[in-house]
């Protein structure tokens, strides 16, 4: 039976009641040595061990003396490590893209000063502890948190990490003029104050329950001050060099940057752990698809490691049989879903198309209507799409956060049903009624006919083509468009087709977040997140739907200490958007992917980079 009650932990359960009544903070986990890999990995229920997987990876049945031998490994003695990421790393500056394949592929070199591990534990990273108000290192009133730096950390350039580069990396992303993706983790953040070289303290606005937004995870890690100090606000697109080539004080650095295409990654010489790391360079590539991603680790061989291996289940057990590769499965919070757009994106608009202000907000001529988006969730077989296309590898889900358990809603458990019928009856009765007998039902005289766009892959190609099928069974017409991953998820402001531009009427992928805690996550449809032109289009409020009520939620969130609290008004924000149909979930995602049965080391995470723990691969002959 799959686990479905996420481990909700130190760093968010015990925090969350013990700060509510003033009392000490959670104990958490400390960093310790690599967890045997599992074949699924999904953390375990709150207040229990993490029970092991039914299914294990072949390293775990080794003997002890073995495990024990293949693990003793020096700096560098390994070959290349191939990755394929078959949407291509845009930038390596993951404050500049909100795509996964870019902040993964920065994870390699940038690091955070705390992270999640496979099981969503917060683990110490670039510090001493993580800091509670038990150890002091969170103010009573909750209104500040202290970071101690662990001594001896080096960027890869040789020169110390220090609380400069914390402070730094906090005024860069806060700039208003820069329109950074990560701004959402520095919710209430004033200050960054630097107590000495070793010791940031970060002051909040407002008592924070779950201080553990700033620079904890790999969507906001710490940039050196010293290489993007002239990158500051509207400046910070134009710093190619830095954005492809950023120093880091991960286990490589970068030596060969092609945008969309390659990464070659080399040993930082100054990484903290002298016998680590084992590869003695690292190919991250991108291009292709999944399938081709899929049997370059499968079938035959050629690559060791392929990620988000959205393909139909009976192909990838069919490349599995092959036996050179494992395919890994961790369920965390992602969700693929529809994201309507709530302004027009007429091209007969110019550079006006898909542009939401306050004065302005450029509504979507029959997309704003509720009737309309309720008929498109309604004639959706959500349960068609899990079983077909994703298998074990996804469920139907009408929520955008599914997880973890405690804030899931049952409210909208309605979408499960299909109910063509009803989204027909549901029109009929609006008056959006095909009045020229073409098929195509018309709302004030604009025909429902949808710009449905994803990225280009097999798996939601097939979604698209069913989609459109039963749209049109409701007399609802669309236009299928698939895009380049790696420019659909790309952070160019220059390029028309990226999702944040957003110029189609529908949009489909996938999102998630890091940890356990979705303070952050909800914050993404606040008013201040959509995409503008004036903000460099960065932004992760897609859809352009602002709305007070729900701003004064993330508002509240803010403030909330009591897990139930917090979980009531994580529910609040997840109706409010799907009982407004501001996007349309379709799939709650396991994340799959694939290693060689070679490489050992391996730790699947869906709380924060895949590669987190890159350092500690090492390569075994089979």
């Amino acid at each position: 039976m799959k686990r479905n009650l996420f481990l909700f932990i130190s760093a968010t359960v015990a925090l969350m009641l013990m700060a509510a009544c003033g009392a000490a903070q959670p104990q958490p986990a400390t960093e310790s040595e690599p967890a045997p890999a599992t074949e699924e990995a999904a953390p375990a229920a709150p207040a229990e061990p993490a029970e092991e997987s039914a299914e294990t990876t072949e390293t775990e049945a080794e003997p002890a003396e073995e495990a024990a031998e293949s693990a003793e490994t020096m700096r560098g003695s390994g070959d290349t490590l191939n990755i394929l990421y078959w949407q291509a790393a845009s930038t390596l500056n993951p404050y500049l893209s909100g795509g996964t394949k870019d902040i993964e592929a920065a994870s390699v070199i940038l690091e955070p000063l705390a992270r999640y591990d496979e099981n969503g534990n917060m683990v110490p990273w670039l510090v001493e502890e993580i800091p509670t108000v038990e150890n002091g290192g969170v103010a009573e009133d909750l209104t500040s948190i202290t970071w101690k730096i662990k001594e001896g950390i080096l960027w890869s350039d040789g020169t110390p990490f220090t609380a400069e580069d914390v402070k730094f990396s906090a005024e860069y992303c806060l700039n208003e003029e820069m329109g950074c993706n990560a701004v959402s983790y520095l919710t209430d953040v004033e200050s960054v104050e630097v107590i000495d070289d070793l010791t940031a303290k970060i002051n909040f606005g407002v008592p924070k329950p779950f201080p553990y937004g700033p620079f904890v995870g790999a969507e906001i890690p710490v940039l050196q001050k010293a290489q993007f100090e002239d990158c500051m606000g509207a400046k910070a697109q134009e710093c190619t060099e830095q954005n492809f080539a950023p120093i880091g004080t991960g286990a490589y650095k970068v030596t060969d940057f092609k945008a969309n295409d390659v990464v070659v990654y080399e040993i930082n010489e100054n990484y903290r752990d002298p016998d680590k790391p084992y590869f003695s360079q690292v190919i991250f590539k991108g291009g292709g698809d999944a399938a081709a991603a899929a049997r370059s680790v499968l079938e035959t061989g050629e690559m060791d490691y392929a990620w988000n291996l959205q393909i139909e289940p009976q192909i990838l057990d069919s490349m599995a049989a092959a036996g050179k590769g494992k395919v890994v499965t961790a369920y965390g919070t992602s969700v693929e879903r529809l994201m309507v757009n709530f302004t027009n994106p007429d091209p007969a608009l110019g550079d006006l198309r898909s542009v939401w202000s306050e004065a302005d907000p450029n509504p979507h001529p029959f997309l704003t209507d509720p009737v309309v988006r309720q008929a498109l969730s309604m004639a959706i077989d959500r349960e068609a799409i899990a079983t077909q296309l994703y298998g074990a590898g996804g469920k139907p889900t009408c929520n955008v956060l599914p997880a973890p358990e405690v804030y899931a809603s049952t409210a909208n458990d309605g979408c499960l049903v299909q109910d063509i019928e009803g989204a027909n009856a549901l029109l009929d009765e609006a008056g959006i009624v095909d009045s020229d007998g073409d098929g195509i039902r018309e709302k004030d005289g604009v025909p429902l006919q949808i710009l449905y766009q994803t990225s280009t892959n097999s798996v939601r190609q097939s979604t698209q083509a069913l989609v459109k099928q039963w749209w049109e069974q409701i007399g609802v017409g669309s236009e299928l468009r698939n895009v380049d991953a790696g420019v659909f998820f790309g952070g160019d402001p220059s390029s028309p087709d990226t999702f944040q531009k957003f110029f189609a009427d529908i949009e489909m992928y996938t999102n998630n977040f890091s940890g356990t805690d979705p303070e952050s996550y909800m914050a993404n449809w606040l008013c201040s997140e959509i995409p503008t032109p004036d903000n460099q289009w960065i932004g992760n409020n897609m859809p352009r739907w602002c709305n007070a009520d729900y701003d004064a939620l993330v508002a509240q969130m803010a403030e909330t200490a009591g897990l139930e609290d917090r979980a009531e008004l994580a529910k609040q924000m997840n109706d409010m958007l799907m009982q407004n149909f501001v996007m349309i979930p379709l799939v709650h995602r396991g994340d799959v992917s694939a290693h060689s049965v070679t490489l050992e080391g391996v730790r699947m995470n869906t709380w924060d980079s895949e590669l987190w723990n890159i350092a500690d691969w090492t390569r075994t002959e089979q």
